[in-house]
């Protein structure tokens, strides 16, 4: 599956402009746009009744687009507006529409609403008068749809300006935006799908972490040719046995728990005493360290031990809270890559003055880092020091569990051992995490990812 672009408001309008510029008019992309979504609404929504709520810009003329567009194909729909249209393209749309428009305080509701109020380069709260309405009637329509993006929320940092009823489906015009993945505005928009409105070539610096394209092994393959991964023990057993299980299911041919004596299924896993020249195996691929590692004597020289080494490293869970004892330092001169992998807390003691959004901490991190950041989140960004950042559709609500987090390391060290750009193989394994949560469903525990990542991986094939 391609990458899609996420854009800021600036980015969306100069590629608008440079359609405007060969001279495309503005009101001929507005009836795209507008067309795309109702034809997604019917898709979704049938002939339900409609109540289209529009505001005086350029997306209240996409509403009035939508309007039409829904009415020809027989459904039952009104109008409301906040205002009369204020721009030439949105006064032509009104026009197009030629029906009764509604004041929107007074408009009585619909099964179906779609909110065309606001979209795109919002910068401040709605008035009262059209928040309180706006609110009643999201909140009495069955079903909610947002052009572009739900009313309220502010495009680049995702922040919610009014809280509005979060609506059931957003059609982004042309690309993602980041307030469609970026907290708290992700809540707002649910489920998002692009409309392809023909906006051309669009910037990379940012993309959405798509499925990744993983090969089967070859003929001629063997255990060490598919990888071999090397988790850390340390305090806390559990967790790095589940970081050991999830690098096999995700592909690994040579999975090694070192630290960890004794025999018991899968027998597949090879326990080992912890033995400090095990580590200079050069077939080794990655080592993950810090699931379960604890804050004694032993886990600090553990992890020198590993620092020291020449191999592509996972930094997760305790090795992440005394990397922000020692400072980033440490990573300075390896040659190899390292993928820091932490949550909101652990981020905010590796990095204290860091602000802004989550994809401007994951930035900032990697920056400074001088390494792959992987902010684990609800919708979880990775960050590469040039300043190229990917960001993962929202997860899974239930991977909000103990021991996720040390499967998605085990996952991310068979990716790394894998694959030879750790940018890529980061997201790889925030995919696989995020799908074989979906396919655990509900009530999910960290233990039941493993199982699902075979499908995860077959998805991938």
């Amino acid at each position: 599956m391609t990458a899609r672009p996420i854009l800021t408001a600036a980015e969306t309008r100069a590629a608008e402009d440079a359609l405007f510029a060969r001279g495309m008019p503005v009101f001929d992309l507005m009836v795209k746009a507008g067309r795309a979504v109702a034809d997604i609404a019917w898709d979704r929504f049938g002939p339900c009744e409609t109540l289209v709520l529009c505001g005086p810009g350029n997306n209240g003329g996409d509403g009035y687009v939508i309007a039409a567009r829904l009415r020809e194909r027989g459904v039952r729909v009104r109008v409301a507006a906040s205002g009369e249209p204020k721009t030439d393209a949105a006064r032509e749309a009104r026009e197009m529409w030629n029906g009764p428009v509604e004041p929107l305080a007074g408009a009585a509701s619909a099964p179906l609403a779609i909110d065309a109020l606001f979209g795109t380069g919002l910068s401040r709260p709605l008035t009262d008068e059209i928040a309180t309405s706006a609110a009643r009637l999201l909140l009495a329509a069955s079903f909610r749809v947002a052009v572009d993006l739900p009313s309220g929320v502010a495009t680049d940092d995702g922040a919610v300006l009014t809280a509005l009823p979060a609506v059931h489906l957003t059609v982004a015009l042309g690309a993602l935006k980041r307030a469609h993945r970026s907290m708290p505005a992700v809540a707002q928009c649910g489920n998002v799908v692009v409309a392809d409105i023909g906006l051309g070539d669009l910037p990379h610096g940012v993309m959405e972490i798509a499925r990744p394209s993983i090969a089967a092994p070859g003929l001629d393959a063997n255990k060490y040719t598919r990888g071999k991964v090397v988790v850390a023990a340390g305090a806390m057993p559990g967790a790095s046995l589940l970081a050991s299980l999830s690098a096999q299911r995700a592909g690994a041919g040579y999975v090694e728990l070192l630290g960890a004596e004794g025999e018991a299924p899968p027998h597949a896993l090879v326990r080992r005493a912890w033995n400090d020249a095990a580590l200079t195996d050069k077939r080794i691929g990655a080592v993950v360290i810090g699931p379960g590692l604890g804050m004694g004597e032993e886990a600090r020289r553990r992890l020198d031990l590993v620092l020291a080494g020449d191999r592509p490293l996972v930094l997760d869970a305790d090795a992440l809270t005394m990397l922000a004892k020692d400072g980033l330092g440490r990573l300075k001169g390896r040659a190899a890559p390292v993928v820091l992998t932490p949550h909101g807390g652990e981020y905010a003691r590796l990095f204290p003055d860091a602000q802004g959004t989550a994809l401007d901490k994951a930035l900032a991190g990697a920056r400074a880092a001088g390494a792959i950041l992987l902010l684990k989140g609800a919708c979880t960004v990775v960050a590469h020091p040039d300043g190229r950042a990917a960001i993962g559709a929202p997860a899974p609500a239930w991977l909000a569990s103990a021991g996720t987090g040390d499967v998605l390391a085990g996952i991310l060290g068979t990716m790394l051992a894998q694959m030879d750009d750790p940018f890529a193989a980061a997201q790889a394994a925030v995919w696989l995490h995020s799908e074989a949560g979906r396919r655990a469903g509900p009530a999910l525990i960290a233990d039941d990812l493993i199982a699902e990542l075979p499908g995860a991986i077959a998805a991938c094939l």
